[in-house]
């Protein structure tokens, strides 16, 4: 594998050309799709991706470390690994932070993306968010970085149900460099202007949100993006916070695939 490419694994379907990709988010890694890997590559190709400073692509991008990320930079990574693979397009499944990802790879190259699953997504801070992303910011270069990733993920994750979710996050999170956890939370910082953007133009690729119900941060702007956009969907599941797909992997994964199923010829060749 190329040196300058993020880390992969592909599970190849035997009769099925649909592709479909993972995105993690921040602090994460392809670790966390454990619980859909057997439902979905039963009905499609899968292609699970560590985004660059994570999991196995820790080691990736030498070069780069100087330069501060951006969501197009981060994006582009992905579309690299398309284009090795010769994918020519995918239907696409993210969580949390990857969600925004996957909105800006249809944002720059929508004939790529089939469909999206969003799951968990972020659509925009709330109040709170925002003094928790300003106060991390500010502190970053005192605090350690994991006392940092504990605080968010027990904001964002406080339940008792969630509480799988947030070791998993913590866990992989540990697997980042400092420097690394630097650079992807000025990337938080950038959120809201990018998502405001995204939420006043719609593009034609069929969307479907699945948010926990309990998912109190995130699901209220989700909820006016659904408002809005006619080619997006939101399911809602009960006792559920924000890594859905943890948290309810038999509800994500029936939900998800049907989604997947329902427009997997809508931009055929």
């Amino acid at each position: 594998m190329q040196d300058n490419m993020l880390f992969y694994k592909t599970y190849p379907h035997p009769s099925s050309k649909e592709w479909v990709v993972f995105v993690h988010g921040a602090g994460g890694s392809s670790a966390i799709w454990f619980k859909q890997i057997k439902a979905y590559k039963q009905h499609f190709n899968l292609l699970l991706l560590d985004l660059r400073g994570h999991g196995k692509s820790n080691n990736m991008f030498k070069d780069m470390m100087a330069n501060p990320y951006t969501f197009k930079s981060v994006t582009k990574d992905i579309v690299h690994v398309l284009n090795h693979l010769k994918i020519q397009s995918a239907h696409f499944v993210g969580v949390s932070l990857g969600t925004i990802i996957i909105r800006n790879l249809a944002e720059i190259a929508p004939d790529r993306v089939k469909s999206m699953v969003l799951g968990g997504a972020v659509t925009r801070l709330n109040t709170r968010s925002q003094i928790l992303v300003k106060l991390g910011n500010l502190c970053k270069h005192i605090i350690p970085y994991m006392w940092l990733y504990r605080l968010f993920a027990y904001v964002v994750m406080p339940q008792k149900s969630q509480r799988e979710s947030r070791h998993l996050f913590v866990r992989e999170a540990k697997k980042l460099c400092q420097k690394e956890f630097k650079r992807w939370f000025k990337l938080a910082t950038d959120v809201n202007p990018v998502m405001k953007y995204f939420k006043e133009k719609e593009l034609s690729i069929p969307t479907l949100y699945l948010m926990g119900a309990n998912d109190y941060m995130f699901i209220k702007p989700v909820k006016e993006m659904v408002e809005r956009h006619r080619l997006s969907f939101l399911t809602e599941l009960k006792d559920c916070g924000h890594v859905c797909n943890v948290e309810k992997p038999d509800d994500f994964n029936q939900h998800s695939i049907a989604f997947i199923h329902q427009h997997k010829t809508y931009y055929s060749a």
